[in-house]
């Protein structure tokens, strides 16, 4: 099941059946610095640690592997997540973005009526992009002084 799922050999939606290709795309993206790395990998992380903790089956009972390949994680983790424009200014709100984004994406998958929550996540993530840069803000350049 896990090789069908990384290499793209079953059913989906375009462009989220392939991990592998996924993941190329995604590092290429990276290694050419138009993405940071910080954004995929704590949304990544975040839902296979969560689906991990919260399993069907009580707790520790999840399947991460499964859930970190399925739907479109990767592809919205690496191409829609870390779009310029709707995520937060700074690392520390970035990370925030992500982890949120990760968690919202377990509750929708693992409660809601949705096999898929990445879309609703990123959306709702997208609509409090605002408050997160209201609260964490960056230094301001040449206000710190000598240290």
């Amino acid at each position: 099941m896990y090789m069908t799922m990384f290499l793209g050999t079953r059913n989906g939606s375009l462009g989220e059946t392939s991990t592998v290709l996924l993941l190329i795309g995604g590092l290429y993206l990276i290694w050419k610095g138009y993405v940071n790395w910080v954004v995929p990998v704590a949304m990544i992380l975040t839902v296979g640690v969560l689906t991990w903790v919260f399993g069907p089956a009580g707790l520790f009972s999840g399947d991460p592997i499964f859930h970190m390949m399925a739907g479109g994680l990767i592809l919205g983790a690496f191409f829609m997540a870390t779009d310029m424009v709707t995520i937060p200014m700074t690392v520390k709100g970035q990370i925030i973005f992500a982890v949120g984004a990760g968690a919202i994406t377990v509750l929708i998958r693992l409660l809601g009526g949705y096999p898929e929550g990445v879309c609703y996540s990123l959306l709702l993530m997208n609509a409090l992009t605002p408050l997160i840069d209201r609260f964490v803000k960056p230094e301001i350049f040449g206000a710190g002084g000598n240290k």
